[in-house]
């Protein structure tokens, strides 16, 4: 269970500093202020992990000081894109969390799952892609 709790807190910390670097290439009010509560979920749900990797005595390695992107961000499409990869990827991530755990650990991973996707649905369709939902979120 440490180690899909380990990855989840390592897309966490990736999806902080992505909405970090996309955040400041939206254009809208109403989609800078999405991505800074997106960010705030991100990091309220990795103190969580951090708390409850450090209850379970379990080491994880140290968030690196940045991240290589996917692809440049250079304006609200890229942006956006990056919004919809990085909120699949964490739906990815606590998606593997769910058949390792039981109780408050796995009602914490179905609800960060379905946030993720619910946020990744809410950057498709502001960025206008179709489908705007996928059948199986965090199913890679």
């Amino acid at each position: 269970m440490s180690a899909q709790l380990a990855a989840a807190l390592a897309a966490e910390e990736a999806a902080i500093y992505a909405y970090g670097v996309l955040g400041v290439k939206l254009t809208g009010e109403g989609d800078r202020t999405e991505a800074r509560a997106a960010e705030a979920i991100h990091r309220g749900r990795r103190d969580v992990l951090v708390s409850r990797l450090s209850a379970l005595q379990a080491s994880t390695a140290p968030a690196p000081a940045g991240y290589d992107l996917p692809f440049d961000v250079t304006d609200r499409a890229s942006a956006l894109k990056l919004a919809i990869q990085v909120e699949d990827g964490v739906a990815q991530a606590w998606r593997a969390v769910l058949p390792v755990t039981t109780g408050a650990d796995r009602a914490t991973g179905l609800n960060a799952l379905v946030d993720a996707a619910v946020r990744a649905t809410r950057w498709r369709r502001l960025g206008e892609v179709t489908p705007v939902t996928m059948a199986w979120p965090g199913r890679a």
